[in-house]
């Protein structure tokens, strides 16, 4: 199982740490490093800072946000980014939700979600293959455009810069189980935002398809200290805010995985308590032993002992959030 650093989006402002905290994940041994984007900063600026003060590891996305800019957009990007760095991009895309979509893009949430994404990985793979003009007579992502309100005269185009690979890795950030089966088709990896190894059962009818070297790479809060109870609350102010949060009460992809993974009735108790102004209260509310289950946290005999599940299992890149590097010095050493 490889490791990775997962840094987020920026809060209030940018980070000092993240680039000290690159280096250090580089010279540790992590394989890859990951930026996220959601209506603040974005996901490829501070990845390419990153890249210029580093050597080896790798670059990823988890993730940028479809609906944020057009798939020949993305791909160029990406391509740019694989250029600079020599051959260090890992491109993981998200649909997002509704209310960020329709509110922050100012888009339509797609009415058929897997056929958007399916589109989507289309045409950025097309232009990362660069072997013919990128066309596509698609729903949502139709290249040339032929809209009742376009001039009639676009025509296809091949991108002016050579892609540096052609089968650059392409991840997806899905929740639902049609859409992880999905991704198992059309992607080279998977990004999810909770895993369990005590329950990967939940995921087992979906990734039965998964091709060999297929990536399956979970973000967990890692954290090396002396209380658990208190190492679990950025785990648990993090849960509160996603499932409470992240989408509107009649439709929450994060809040709807949570009740599939056994916590239903938490999950919806969250939400009503978010909705309703109490977040201090949706906080509170989230399981110790949710939190506990989906992270590595609390001394370092005990991280070990919970290390063994994750690594018997399908991950194949553990992504840490820490912004400790005595955690992703302890984590390194557990994991070599």
């Amino acid at each position: 199982m490889r490791l990775g650093l997962a840094l987020g989006y920026w809060g209030r402002g940018p980070s000092a740490d993240h680039v000290p905290l690159a280096q250090e994940a580089e010279r540790l041994g992590y394989d890859s490093v990951w930026t996220a984007e959601s209506w603040g900063s974005d996901a490829f600026t501070p990845l390419t800072w990153i890249a210029a003060r580093t050597s080896r590891i790798k670059l990823g996305t988890a993730v940028a946000q479809m609906a944020a800019r057009s798939p020949t957009t993305t791909a160029m990007h990406a391509l740019t980014l694989d250029h600079l760095s020599g051959g260090r991009m890992m491109l993981g895309l998200g649909l997002s939700g509704p209310q960020v979509v329709e509110g922050w893009y100012g888009r339509p949430f797609p009415k058929s979600p897997l056929t958007a994404t399916r589109e989507y990985v289309d045409v950025v793979r097309q232009v990362l293959r660069r072997t013919a003009p990128v066309a596509l007579d698609g729903r949502f992502h139709a290249l040339p455009y032929r809209g009742p309100d376009g001039t009639g005269i676009g025509k296809p185009l091949k991108p002016i810069t050579h892609p540096l690979r052609a089968d650059l890795p392409v991840l997806l950030g899905a929740e639902g189980p049609k859409n992880i089966a999905q991704t198992t088709r059309i992607a080279d990896g998977w990004l999810p935002l909770y895993w369990s190894p005590l329950r990967t059962e939940v995921y087992e009818a979906s990734l039965a398809a998964a091709p060999e070297g297929f990536l399956i790479a979970p973000m967990a809060r890692v954290h090396v200290c002396d209380d658990v109870s208190e190492g679990l609350l950025p785990v648990k102010a993090m849960l509160g805010f996603y499932i409470g949060g992240m989408g509107h009460a009649a439709r929450n992809f994060h809040a709807d995985l949570m009740a599939r993974m056994g916590f239903e009735e938490a999950a919806r108790t969250i939400q009503r308590l978010f909705l309703e102004g109490r977040r201090e209260e949706a906080v509170r509310a989230v399981p110790d032993a949710f939190a506990d289950e989906i992270s590595l946290v609390g001394p370092r005999e005990r991280i070990a002992e919970r290390l063994e599940a994750w690594r018997k299992g399908p991950v194949t890149d553990l992504l840490a959030l820490s912004p400790d590097p005595h955690t992703l010095r302890v984590l390194a050493e557990l994991n070599s």
